[in-house]
Order: C-alpha cells, then sequence, then structure tokens
C-alpha cells in the first residue's frame, strides 16, 4: 500500500464549545491515500503550535536563513482575546494555509510531523453527553462558497520586516529586536505600535525600528488629504523637533496625513506639523481605552531620532517636507474658499473633487512670488519680528 500521506484537506467550519470552558475548534475533513475521510477537531493555539514546530524543523523552506527561500506559508499568531468574529475570520486563513501546505514539496509535506497532526485521536471520537448543560454550537462554511461578512478579507498574508536599529522593550507587552532582525507583522495599529512575531517571541514594537525588506518606502502609507479630518487631542505635547506641533490637551485640528509610523501631519489654521496619533481621538468617541493605551506605552519615537540606524537600501525615504504640506495645504483651503463664494459656479462640484489632485501636483520650475503675506506666514517668529522692523 505504501507509506500513508494524505491527499485534501478541507476546512468544514468551526465549532463553538463551553466545557471546561468557553473556546473554539475547527472542524477539517482529512482524505488519506486510501481514499478514506476522517473529521479531525483542532484549537488555532494547537495549529499554531503545529506550525511553529514545523519551522523549526525546516528552517531553511520557513526563511529562516534567508526570507527570500521561504515557501512554507504563513500563519498569524492566536489573539490574546479570540472571540467568535476572530474565529469566522481565520476560515479563509486556514484553508489557503491547508492548500499550501500539502502543495510544499514531499518531504515536507508528508513528513511524520504533519501527518502525526492530522491523525483522528481519541477526543475526536467523542460526542457531546446529554448531560452537557449546554451543547456546541457548530458553525459550517457555506457549499455555495459564499462566505459572511467577517470573512470577506480572505487569507492573511503576513509581511516580513528588518529592523534598522536595536530596540529594548520598556514594557512586558513590547518585543525587543536587534538590528537585522526580520520580524513578521501581525497587526498594523494607527498608534505607530506594531504587533510582530519573530520565531519564539511575540509583542509590540514601534514602526519606525522597521523597514520593508524591498523598498525604503512604505507602500500603504496613505496619500495626504488636504480637506481634513477633525479630530481632538486627548493629551498635551510639547513639540521636540522642529517639524513637530505643540497642542494643549483638548483642542481641535485638522488631520492631512495619516502615516504608519504613528507620527500624523495636523493642521490649526494654516500652521501644520507633525504631532502623535495616540494622542488624538474622533470627538465624540469615548477616550478611556484611548488613556489606557497611552499610560501603558506611549507614544513611539520617531524614526529621525533613532541613533545609529542601518539601513540595507541605499536611497532614504520619501518624505514631504513640512514646507511642502503648508505650501499643498495653503493652495487647497484658498481654491476651497474661492469655490465657497456666492455666484455662479460652473462645474463647481467636480472642481472641489480635484482639489486634492491639483494640490498633490509638483510646483512649476520656476513658481511666482509669493505674497508678503504668506512669506511673513512661513517664516519664523523671530524672522517675522525682523520683517517688521524693517518695514
Amino acid at each position: 500500500m505504501g507509506d500513508p500521506f494524505i491527499r485534501h484537506i478541507a476546512l468544514l467550519g468551526f465549532e463553538k464549545r463551553f466545557v471546561p470552558s468557553q473556546h473554539y475548534v475547527y472542524l477539517f475533513l482529512v482524505k488519506w491515500q486510501d481514499l478514506s475521510e476522517k473529521v479531525v477537531y483542532r484549537r488555532f493555539t494547537e495549529i499554531y503550535e503545529f506550525h511553529k514546530t514545523l519551522k523549526e524543523m525546516f528552517p531553511i523552506e520557513a526563511g529562516e536563513i534567508s526570507p527570500a527561500s521561504r515557501i512554507i506559508p504563513h500563519l498569524p499568531a492566536p489573539r490574546w482575546f479570540d472571540g467568535q468574529r476572530a474565529a469566522e475570520s481565520r476560515q479563509g486563513t486556514l484553508t489557503e494555509y491547508c492548500r499550501a501546505l500539502l502543495g510544499l514539496p514531499t518531504k515536507i509535506s508528508r513528513c511524520p510531523h504533519l501527518l502525526d497532526f492530522f491523525k483522528v485521536r481519541p477526543e475526536d471520537l467523542k460526542l457531546p453527553t446529554d448531560s452537557q448543560v449546554k451543547k456546541p454550537e457548530t458553525y459550517l462554511v457555506p457549499k455555495d462558497g459564499k462566505s459572511n461578512a467577517a470573512d470577506i478579507t480572505g487569507p492573511i498574508i503576513l509581511q516580513s520586516y528588518r529592523a534598522i536599529a536595536d530596540y529594548g522593550k520598556s514594557s512586558a507587552s513590547e518585543m525587543a529586536v536587534a538590528t537585522g532582525d526580520v520580524v513578521e507583522v501581525v497587526e498594523k495599529s494607527e498608534s505607530g505600535w506594531w504587533f510582530c512575531q519573530m520565531k519564539a517571541k511575540r509583542g509590540w514594537v514601534p514602526a519606525s525600528f522597521l523597514e520593508p525588506l524591498d523598498s525604503p518606502d512604505e507602500a500603504e502609507d496613505p496619500e495626504p488629504n488636504y480637506a481634513g479630518e477633525p479630530y481632538v487631542t486627548i493629551k498635551a505635547y510639547t513639540a521636540v523637533e522642529e517639524d513637530e506641533m505643540s497642542l494643549a490637551q483638548g483642542e481641535t485640528i485638522e488631520v492631512i496625513h495619516k502615516l504608519l509610523d504613528g507620527w500624523w501631519v495636523v493642521r490649526k489654521e494654516d500652521v501644520t506639523g507633525y504631532f502623535p496619533s495616540m494622542y488624538l481621538q474622533k470627538s465624540g468617541q469615548d477616550p478611556a481605552q484611548a488613556q489606557r493605551q497611552i499610560k501603558s506605552r506611549g507614544a513611539p519615537p520617531r524614526r529621525s531620532t533613532i541613533r545609529n540606524a542601518h539601513s540595507i537600501h541605499q536611497r532614504s525615504r520619501k518624505r514631504l517636507s513640512q514646507d511642502a504640506y503648508r505650501r499643498n495645504s495653503v493652495r487647497f483651503l484658498q481654491q476651497r474658499r474661492r469655490l465657497a463664494r456666492p455666484g455662479p459656479q460652473s462645474a463647481g462640484s467636480s472642481q472641489e473633487d480635484n482639489l486634492q489632485t491639483q494640490c498633490a501636483k509638483p510646483q512649476p520650475a520656476v513658481p511666482p512670488r509669493p505674497s508678503a503675506d504668506l512669506i511673513l506666514h512661513r517664516c519664523s517668529e523671530s524672522t517675522k519680528r525682523k520683517l517688521a522692523s524693517a518695514v
């Protein structure tokens, strides 16, 4: 008959169980080489431990030696607080993961570790007893292939990043990294703290200490939004760098660029500057959770403040200067005011929609001479006093 191997693994759904306490298990239909089909039940934590051991057994194929050599699929780490929504959202991930496993070379796809994990266990054959107060609840994957709203994101592909400098953790929830470490990013928080994993370690790392492997630029950074989004400061901050903005608690500002490192570009009247996103919240929201996060970690450091940073890329990241943000912001606000003036407007709505594109265009090689008011606006306070005395 030959050695046993698995022909196919299908995810049937998941089950919500209440004994000994509430938890979730996934149902897999495993088809073996003799065409027999067995149903097995596995917790996600078990699947993740299997995944970690598999990577340790095949370090080259896991990308431990060189990330470019990785062929073992990624699998996100278990969350601290798993609920039904998390169980649902993982179904697409697990389906792709099992498919990728069986597509690996036979030394991996038919290794004893993988075969033993999907063999039927005694507990897989146990049915719920009548004495159980609450029976398990089963949620099957629809046969038509349509998934619910919680599963539309599909499989989760973890991204690999490299540490540009040493970072020592300051709390138990953080993770220390050394220059050159390659980590997998599980979650990118708007605060600029990213939840990462590396071998057996997991924790939060400042995004400013990480860089993509293929480019110095962060491809997921959004474009500036000069129309602005209103936010309220929930904690005061005093600027340390020249391109930052000092704000007191309770001030209302506009966010014009949400950068992934957690330092957003904000606008107060006509002035722009960097401000920690952790200290901002949309008006009307409960600040209690954000305040707890500030107490536990605080704002992440900026890339410009990191000493002894070593990048593998020849060029630096593309970033707009604050002069460019202010110039584009002033242009946008001036054009918006002109459109808001009473009187006949031709294609006014389309002009409003195009303001973002117009402000993002490169400036002409020989720009028109700015007005005196605009010059004063761009100058520092000391320069303004000198100009005023000269006049």
